[in-house]
């Protein structure tokens, strides 16, 4: 009879649990100390976590060395607590002691002197020294700096050299070389690293200058701005006020007086009904009075906002112009805007409009069209106005009169847009029309 086979039963895998005392228990606790002296130190692994990470591997590699010798390692373990004591109690504890050189000094000064000891009993402690060498780079200052990393370079030095014998002079000789040829590259790093470093404190201070000139420049631009601003509206206040006056002097010795003197001469002829030849004389001289007197208020009234401005914008009113002249005339006249309409000085609106309107006055008298195109044109620093015709054209080179009847010219038109620092071209040709552009400047956008 076969004997019965033995069967395992394969149970599901259990989660591994985390014993305190066990591996993964070990791990665990390892990971959190690293995390708690980070956090304490509030550093970098790099200066708060690796010194003891290789303090604690090579006082580990102690043990099985001495033993192999017939030795025991208790002095070197000692010393390797006392240098992670004053570690923790003077640099990972502590993160504000960082702050102070002295005591960083004292510091650093206690790690050499007992790292030495450690190398003079087990030269092996001399892989300690690259975490000397970052406590001197990160904790020292310069000039101090170069002392500590010289005082590291002689413990490494003397590592390097525990096998040269020291009771000769070519002994000493080589231990010193070797001390040498540590501390000349580190030295010389600690050099570099300073200049680098003094290099770069003065390209942000530098730079926090330009940067602090730039803040100044721009608050000397804006108050400059709201000068030139405030200067520009008490000269317009100023120029308002000086125009009032003079339209009323203007009205007070022209229009007053010369009605004053229609109305007196038309009472002269009215008791001169009698006589026809002394009622010819003051007829005729009131009616002399009035023609003097219409080209008086003509000539004073061209500086006043005209009235289409009055009630909309200058695209509207330069449509609204347009419109009646093209009824009056029976020439089709079309009004187009582009780009992005803005607020202009009056100003500025009234010299375009009225060079639109004698633009189109010209038309009507002298070019003989049959379409007229009026475009207005708001561009980044200035506002263009085209007045385009189809017809017969003229030599813009020719003299060009001022008229008498109370309207102005080209050379008129053009002293007005000048004196608002703009430019006035007229583009002609006998039978090819005439294109009319005036620009002027406009108040760059806050």
């Amino acid at each position: 009879m076969a004997a019965p086979r033995s069967t395992t039963t394969l149970e599901p895998a259990r989660p591994a649990r985390l014993a305190p005392g066990g591996v993964e228990g070990g791990s665990v606790v390892a990971g959190r100390v690293r995390s708690w002296l980070v956090r304490r130190a509030g550093g970098t692994p790099v200066l708060t976590v690796l010194p003891y990470l290789l303090l604690a591997f090579l006082a580990a590699i102690s043990v099985p060395i001495r033993h192999a010798g017939g030795r025991s390692p208790a002095a070197e373990l000692v010393l390797a607590a006392v240098l992670a004591g004053w570690m923790l109690c003077l640099f990972t504890l502590r993160p504000a002691w960082r702050n102070r050189p002295a005591v960083m000094a004292v510091f650093l000064a206690g790690v050499v002197l007992v790292t030495l000891l450690l190398v003079l009993r087990a030269p092996w402690f001399g892989f300690f020294t690259p975490a000397a060498y970052l406590y001197a780079y990160r904790l020292v200052p310069w000039p101090g700096q170069l002392a500590a990393v010289a005082a590291v370079a002689v413990v490494a030095g003397t590592a390097q050299a525990y096998a040269v014998p020291l009771h000769d002079a070519a002994g000493i000789a080589t231990y010193l070389a070797i001390v040498v040829a540590n501390a000349l590259p580190m030295c010389g790093y600690a050099w570099l690293r300073q200049n680098l470093d003094r290099q770069d404190r003065q390209r942000r201070q530098a730079l926090a200058e330009v940067s602090a000139a730039n803040e100044r420049l721009a608050a000397s631009l804006a108050d400059n701005a709201a000068l030139h601003r405030a200067l520009l509206d008490q000269a317009h206040q100023a120029g308002v006020a000086a125009e009032r006056q003079r339209l009323a002097r203007e009205i007070h010795d022209t229009m007053a007086q010369g009605l004053t003197g229609i109305v007196t001469q038309l009472q002269a002829a009215e008791q001169a009904a009698d006589e026809p030849a002394r009622w010819r004389r003051h007829f005729a001289a009131a009616t002399a009075l009035a023609r003097e007197s219409l080209t008086e208020a003509r000539r004073s009234v061209h500086e006043l906002r005209p009235e289409p401005l009055r009630t909309g914008r200058l695209s509207e009113a330069l449509a609204e112009v347009a419109s009646r002249w093209s009824a009056r005339s029976g020439i089709d006249a079309r009004v187009t805007t582009t780009g992005t309409v803005r607020p202009m000085a009056t100003d500025a609106e009234v010299t375009l409009l009225r060079v639109a309107q004698e633009a189109l006055a010209n038309i009507a008298k002298h070019a003989g069209a049959s379409r007229v195109g009026v475009t207005l044109s708001y561009l980044a620093h200035e506002v263009a106005l085209d007045v385009r015709d189809d017809g017969r054209g003229f030599d813009p080179t020719a003299p060009s009169v001022r008229r008498t009847d109370g309207g102005f010219g080209l050379v008129a038109m053009r002293q007005r847009v000048e004196a608002r620092a703009g430019s006035l071209t007229i583009e002609s040709e006998p039978g090819l029309g005439t294109t009319i552009s005036a620009r002027i400047p406009t108040e760059p956008d806050a």
